[in-house]
């Protein structure tokens, strides 16, 4: 009787959830295993669940040392990070930071930034423009 009780505890909580049919697609993309039982399924199904709210937990936490509300790739990656097991493996997933822009210093650096940044072709500038038909005689 308690046998029965736990199994069906067990498919409940794993209908309520419904990912059993995502992972199985997942697992049969490996080509190496031609069949898994639904129990095994259910144990990867619930594992991925609790290290996905495990990351997400220490993202949080990382957001609010921070002050922020929306959790980004930098607090995943810390939060991967802080946990040993989990950066030798995700890390090397997780996509590289940008390098940190460098800010200009005053308003007229902001004006030459603009001026070297490269146009698309056939475009040109509109001061080069004004110069040109100035210059034409009429």
């Amino acid at each position: 009787m308690e046998a029965t009780r736990d199994d069906r505890e067990r498919r409940q909580a794993h209908g309520e959830r419904g990912g059993g049919g995502k992972v199985k697609k997942i697992v049969k993309l490996d080509r190496e295993i031609s069949k898994v039982t639904s129990e095994a399924l259910l144990l990867i199904y619930l594992y991925a669940d609790l290290f996905l709210a495990y990351l997400t937990a220490g993202a949080r936490i990382e957001a609010l040392k921070k002050k922020r509300r929306i959790i980004k790739l930098e607090h995943v990656r810390s939060a991967a990070r802080a946990h040993r097991p989990t950066s030798q493996f995700l890390l090397d997933c997780l996509p590289k930071p940008p390098p940190p822009a460098s800010k200009p210093a005053s308003g007229a650096s902001k004006a030459r930034s603009a001026d070297e940044k490269p146009l698309p072709p056939g475009a040109r500038r509109i001061d080069d423009f004004l110069r040109s038909t100035s210059a034409v005689p009429q």
